[in-house]
């Protein structure tokens, strides 16, 4: 029974993975198509030739900074969106945070002691007396994997395994992992089209931005019109969905102004110098040092200020284990909060801990400010919010196509445990 309900799930996942680009037009399903052909055989090539270097969650992007490479920092005290940064050379005040009143989520000095009550309640479900299996990934998303690193989960009244794959959105969909941090654009279009996971908090935000080489003529996304940029990890995953939102606040439709295409993230500067693509949606990890050498500008960024009250990433888990197991699911996310409320307020220590471990990479005080511009830990409110508006979009752009109402992809999507 369970080898069936598996199958179901992966056949539920793969038809969601071919449902996930702008539009809803036969030529826009053609695409799609085209694009699972070539995620299939980019897959097996991977496979083949090993997981992409610094590509820490194999996601097709590399989120590792370059190690051996020491860059100059430094850090302002005044935030400027990536346009004006670029323009005035202030490359490090796109990684000063935009103050927002109540996203963070504060659970630095939180308990996480089960009362007697919780106690009782969890003894009482079917996850009781079995290991979390968190999703072991790097980076930005490494909330889980700290949490047992720092403790969080014997605090919360559980025991904790890493579990390693190749995705996380299958894992969770399976249930061979109960909880991961991953970016809301690659996980929210499976989950209305059948995936059974749901968001359950509110991780960091940040990360991702467009690029182009610092001596072209392309300043703003009104430049790239007519040009083609890069999606590192393909048409219909997170690289392509972000780039979408990215563009239309700007008033560019992702589907006729431009042509978004796939070039590897370790590829993409060669393609840019080639004149082959504008520009790419990269990791600000991988293009920090490249920025400071003069290669690269960005031009564009979820840490600009209009993006800084939208999460990046967020805290996911298996539906059926969250609906069958509200108390051990609650303490799950109050643990991983922990570490991210850690991970904000003690940017320096994080930033070692992750560093050592080797879950980041690259140069030391170049990673404590990206790390602190991410602000780990976020408020369930402000995810709520958050997620309904990124939802709403996702409807209007073509993204999501076999929903409509988005008040029933948030009965799917989000599940504020904490609430």
């Amino acid at each position: 029974m369970h080898r069936k309900k598996t199958a179901a799930l992966l056949v539920a996942l793969a038809a969601s993975m071919s449902l996930t680009a702008c539009g809803s037009s036969e030529e826009a399903q053609q695409t799609q198509a085209e694009a699972g052909t070539e995620a299939a055989a980019t897959a097996a090539q991977t496979e083949a030739d090993g997981q992409l270097a610094g590509d820490l969650n194999n996601d097709g992007q590399i989120e590792m900074g370059q190690d051996g490479v020491e860059v100059e920092v430094n850090v302002s005290d005044v935030h400027m969106d990536a346009e004006e940064a670029s323009a005035s050379g202030n490359w490090e005040a796109l990684f000063t945070p935009v103050e927002i009143e109540g996203r963070a989520i504060d659970m630095a000095d939180f308990d996480l002691t089960p009362t007697e009550e919780e106690k009782a309640a969890m003894e009482a479900e079917p996850a009781y007396g079995q290991p979390v299996l968190y999703y072991m990934s790097d980076g930005c998303t490494a909330g889980p994997t700290v949490a047992d690193d720092q403790g969080f989960y014997e605090e919360a009244g559980l025991t904790a395994e890493g579990f390693k794959g190749t995705s996380y959105t299958e894992a969770l969909g399976t249930q061979q992992a109960t909880v991961a941090v991953g970016h809301i654009a690659t996980m929210l279009v499976p989950i209305t089209n059948g995936v059974d996971l749901t968001f359950v908090g509110g991780a960091h935000i940040g990360c991702k931005s467009l690029y182009v080489l610092a001596d072209s003529e392309y300043n703003t996304t009104e430049d790239l019109k007519g040009t083609k940029i890069s999606v590192p990890n393909g048409i219909g995953a997170s690289d392509y969905n972000i780039t979408c939102l990215l563009l239309d606040a700007d008033g560019i439709n992702p589907q006729t102004d431009v042509e978004l295409t796939q070039v590897s993230s370790d590829a993409c500067i060669a393609a840019m110098e080639r004149g082959e693509i504008s520009a790419a949606l990269l990791s600000d990890t991988f293009a920090y040092s490249m920025m400071k050498d003069g290669k690269l500008k960005c031009i564009r960024s979820l840490l600009d200020e209009d993006f800084a009250d939208e999460n990046c990433c967020v805290i996911a888990m298996n539906r059926t284990f969250v609906q069958e197991n509200p108390v051990h699911a609650k303490k799950i996310v109050q643990a991983v909060q922990k570490a991210h409320s850690w991970m904000r307020e003690n940017p320096e220590d994080a930033t070692n801990l992750l560093l050592e471990r080797g879950w980041n990479g690259g140069d030391y005080e170049m990673n404590v400010m990206i790390n602190n511009s991410l602000q780990f830990g976020l408020d369930q409110e402000f995810t709520g919010t958050s997620l309904r508006d990124v939802a709403e979009r996702y409807v209007r752009l073509g993204l999501i196509t076999s929903m409509d109402d988005v008040d029933e992809i948030m009965e799917l999507a989000w599940t504020p445990v904490l609430d």
